[in-house]
């Protein structure tokens, strides 16, 4: 299946709101309503789509354009399109073309290609925008009614509710599959779940192989309307899909190039609490300490130049304990407390 050229039929020229949080960048791109129509998240610190540098080849396959390379920061990727003359311990000029990937019991390495482009650190997140035509401004803090926390839990929580049903996406190593549930009859059901999924896909920054098990529609005519419905909710987001078969199943494939909301939020789910609980100690006002609580894992996860970070943000002192009674992340909290 040839992918599409995201540069090629997608919104140009649209603005973004960016925070350049503690251990993450987020991005939202707002609609008429002032909601969230499309969102990314960025973590910092490993290879990056558009990063060029110079790194070593550790590995060839034999006779093939592919092997592995070894970056400055001990990272590792996927090469393709190897000159014939390459050898392993060569240092060669790379683009990473693909963030690494983690999923389900196994990481995919990041991917990378020749270049003779200069070299280029990791862009960041409004720089990752800006490359597509689109406008970056960054802002302290989202605005609340936006919905950034809903989405975040939606997408922590592995549940999108509808009115009549839900939508519920299983990360899987093979492709992102997607359930649709509800108690609704099938025809209808599947004509009420396009409009979220739509939104779902956007809002989570999905993409790669996206399977969607739709309910089943006996009627080929109800299926095909379907395929319309969801042809049209899904102008302006380039992707190839399958029509719906007759079990209800469906395929998008769409061009990958970084882990989406979904899967950073899954593939340490420990660390994206964290951060969570950075972002909201960065906005509380008030004088004292900084008090974050919450589990052994989310504690250890704060890494100490976060915590340096915060410090210098807010001009105040950090404190970092284990809440023996919090044993969900969720449990986690920040307050302002008196530095007697």
């Amino acid at each position: 299946m040839r992918l599409p050229d995201p540069s090629k039929g997608a919104p140009s020229g649209q603005e973004w709101l960016v925070e350049e949080g503690i251990g993450e960048h987020r991005a939202i791109r707002l609609n008429e309503n002032g909601q969230i129509a499309a969102a990314r998240l960025y973590w910092p610190g490993s290879l990056t789509a558009g990063q060029v540098e110079d790194a070593r080849l550790d590995q060839r396959i034999r006779n093939s354009p592919r092997g592995v390379a070894v970056f400055a920061s001990g990272e590792k990727a996927h090469i393709d399109r190897l000159p014939a003359s390459a050898s392993e311990g060569a240092t060669m000029r790379l683009e990473v073309t693909r963030s690494r990937l983690a999923e389900a019991g196994r990481v995919k390495l990041a991917q990378c290609r020749p270049s003779y482009l200069p070299l280029a650190p990791a862009p960041t997140l409004a720089e990752q925008i800006g490359s597509c035509g689109d406008r970056a401004k960054i802002v302290r803090r989202f605005p609340a009614e936006a919905g950034w926390e809903e989405l975040w839990s939606d997408a922590s929580g592995n549940f999108v509710e509808f009115d009549g049903g839900s939508l519920v996406p299983y990360p899987t190593p093979a492709m992102l599959l997607i359930d649709i549930d509800g108690s609704q009859a099938p025809d209808r059901l599947a004509r009420e779940a396009v409009a979220p999924l739509a939104a779902m896909l956007r809002r989570m920054d999905l993409g790669g192989n996206i399977g969607i098990d739709f309910p089943t529609v006996a009627e080929k005519a109800r299926r095909k309307e379907i395929d319309e419905l969801l042809e049209r909710a899904l102008s302006g987001w380039p992707h190839e899909r399958t029509a719906i078969n007759g079990f209800g199943f469906l395929q998008i494939v769409s061009r990958l190039e970084r882990p989406s909301i979904l899967h950073l939020l899954h593939s340490d789910p420990a660390g994206a609490h964290a951060r969570r609980l950075l972002r909201s100690a960065e906005h509380l006002e008030g004088p004292g300490i900084l008090a974050l609580s919450g589990t052994r894992d989310v504690a250890e996860a704060l890494q100490p130049s976060w915590i340096e970070q915060l410090e210098r943000r807010t001009g105040r002192k950090v404190r970092v304990s284990v809440d023996s009674q919090a044993w969900d992340p969720e449990l986690c909290h920040v307050q302002v407390v008196s530095d007697d």
